[in-house]
């Protein structure tokens, strides 16, 4: 179980606080609860467990409950204390927890998908619950009735799920790395947009409704920035997991963004910084530094008498450069790497000391996270892993300099 929690001095790194243990298999998620000293975890054991403080300032389950199917995602209101628990089977149950967190009542049950519940979100001022399922259906209902308000098939099954209360705008993240954005109505849904910008599936969405921002994670390491808010299509990538992104959180007051991966890498990006959108790669038959052929092109090739080179990209300027002219490496933290890339020489000795300074923090959780949770009130930071445990942390991101 765990010590007791001490208050900490501000930090940028994340302080191991606690390691919660008990639950038999994966823990899908956790979180807090808000005043109080809290966790509510779900597991693949099919557990749903709140976790309080006791006297001794140990964490012991005040509420231990098993469902009828591993619990798969969960979604939980502190203003109502309304607990909706997706399954594994399609179900998704409802429950209140007392005020004191030491009793669940049952409220009801949504036959929401024919298979494996992805993700949940309730919305309380539109008495809604909304929902993706490895069915590849995303659904939502009537919180008070119960009924099924509607429902719309996606390209492949959705993972990330989020809802922007002003516009009833939802935004969905699939495994076929597309984003797709429904405007709901209250018995239908009209499609606004799709769009693309991973390699690989989408793992997770955040959405910041005052800077209008949309952030998706990705199988293929990556986060990008999407600014729905502009209009203009700007989409800024963040490079700097080792393996895919599982799970987002956002911090509003400070505009940081919390990434966690495979790898257990947790990332703290500064979004208080302007950022610049990485270039379009050029095509090019040949080097446009040196101007020699590539290997495809056999006419200049054999007029020059050369033997053709492979292509390779500058990541600042996007220009189809030679291994010769594209020799060095440099982090361009602005562009979303803050690891070292391939940039051409030209472009090496543009980029200033400044350019180079670190716009993200890492730190190492020693577990393969799943889910992320940041109460920024409290500076606590959650995350819940394939190795069955939760991971409370003391983590105050240090507020930019204005």
């Amino acid at each position: 179980m765990a010590a007791e929690i001490q208050p900490k001095p501000l930090t940028r790194k994340p302080i191991l606080l606690q390691r919660v243990e008990g639950s038999q298999e994966v823990v899908n998620m956790a979180v807090i609860v808000p005043k109080e000293e809290g966790v509510i975890s779900v597991s693949e054991d099919r557990t749903v467990r709140v976790w309080l403080k006791r006297d001794s300032g140990q964490y012991w389950p005040s509420i231990y409950h098993a469902m009828p199917s591993p619990c798969s995602c969960m979604s939980f209101n502190p203003e109502t204390r309304r607990l909706s628990i997706g399954l594994d089977n399609g179900t998704i149950s409802e429950f209140i927890l007392s005020e004191d967190y030491n009793k669940m009542t049952p409220v009801k049950n949504y036959q929401a998908h024919q298979s494996r519940v992805m993700m949940i979100l309730f919305v309380l001022e539109l008495e809604w619950v909304l929902s993706t399922g490895q069915d590849k259906q995303f659904a939502w209902h009537c919180s008070e009735s119960g009924q099924r308000l509607g429902g719309y098939r996606t390209s492949a099954v959705a993972s990330g799920l989020q809802f922007d209360v002003e516009t009833r705008h939802v935004f969905i993240g699939d495994h076929s790395g597309q984003v797709t954005i429904l405007k709901l109505e209250q018995e239908n849904c009209t499609l606004v947009t799709t769009f693309r910008g991973h390699t690989g599936g989408v793992t997770a969405l955040c959405w910041d409704p005052v800077q209008r921002m949309l952030f998706s994670g990705s199988s293929d390491h990556s986060v990008i920035m999407w600014d729905i808010g502009g209009r203009k299509g700007t989409a800024i990538e963040l490079q700097g997991h080792n393996d895919k992104v599982q799970s987002l959180s956002y911090a509003q007051h400070t505009r940081q963004l919390i990434s966690c991966g495979g790898d257990g890498g947790i990332v703290v990006w500064n979004m208080d910084v302007e950022r610049q959108e990485t270039p379009e790669w050029l095509d090019s038959d040949s080097c446009q530094k040196c101007d020699q052929p590539f290997f495809w092109n056999f006419k200049q090739m054999w007029d020059s008498k050369k033997i053709g080179l492979r292509q390779h990209h500058c990541r600042k300027c996007g220009k189809a450069v030679c291994g010769k002219c594209s020799s060095k490496r440099s982090s361009i933290p602005l562009m979303g790497f803050e690891f070292e890339v391939r940039v051409c020489d030209s472009c090496h000795e543009a980029i200033t000391d400044e350019e180079r300074a670190p716009t993200a923090t890492f730190h190492d959780s020693k577990h393969n996270i799943v889910h992320v949770h940041f109460d920024e009130t409290r500076g606590w930071l959650l995350t819940s892993g394939t190795d069955k445990v939760i991971k409370a942390w003391w983590y105050v991101p240090v507020v930019p300099a204005t």
